[in-house]
């Protein structure tokens, strides 16, 4: 069984397209942070299990390992939609490679050229050092997730934190986009976003605390 892990905070507005993508899955699974929106609701309606944690992308992935029965996992953020063919590049990965866990490509549902760079400069930052972000998705069985130890229960910086224990010897990049929304982009500007999301990089690798990062983030 493949479990879907989705930790949500008020992402009524986005969370029904990524379920749809997903409808039909043996375990859908939101955690809820405290919305203040219809969050719950759109789960529901698309046939999700909704469980409730403290806010905090780390502490609520956690929960939803937890509360998840799969062999499987796949953790995705609520404003991501996976491509068709997801679910064939899934079943290659768990039959084929086994042992190592997989991220999707990125890629932003918005038509502009600074998107398209985007998209190069992410491939280049997975390709080289082995860094997706949590909106690439994590495909992971659970005894790879056990035997690293899991997510820890941060603000953030918990995608990094993982996929660094994970290592980049046993992470792929499976070849359908988890097309993600560029509402962050747009609202901060396409430069301003993309300093501040290397920045955050930069201060977690020198050891600045994820939640004094997060502060940063907004």
């Amino acid at each position: 069984m493949l479990s879907v892990v989705i930790p949500a905070l008020s992402a009524g507005a986005t969370l029904g397209a990524c379920l749809e993508a997903l409808a039909g899955n043996n375990e859908l699974i939101v955690v809820d942070g405290g919305s203040t929106d219809d969050t719950a609701e759109v789960a529901v309606r698309a046939g999700a299990r909704v469980i409730a944690a403290p806010k905090g992308r780390g502490t609520q992935l956690r929960a939803g390992v937890v509360a998840a029965r799969g062999e499987w996992l796949l953790f995705l953020h609520a404003d991501t939609r996976l491509a068709a063919g997801w679910r064939e590049a899934v079943a290659d990965h768990v039959s084929a490679h086994g042992q190592k866990a997989a991220c999707f490509r990125f890629r932003l549902d918005d038509p502009s050229w600074q998107a398209r760079l985007l998209e190069r400069v992410v491939a280049l930052r997975v390709r080289w050092l082995g860094l997706p972000y949590g909106d690439q998705g994590l495909l992971i069985s659970r005894a790879l997730y056990e035997a690293v130890g899991g997510y820890c229960a941060l603000p953030l910086m918990e995608d990094v934190d993982l996929v660094r224990r994970i290592g980049r010897r046993r992470l792929r990049v499976l070849d359908v986009a988890a097309v993600t929304s560029a509402n962050r982009w747009r609202r901060d500007g396409w430069l301003r976003r993309s300093a501040l999301n290397l920045s955050c990089l930069l201060l977690w690798t020198i050891g600045i605390s994820p939640a004094r990062i997060a502060r940063l983030y907004g």
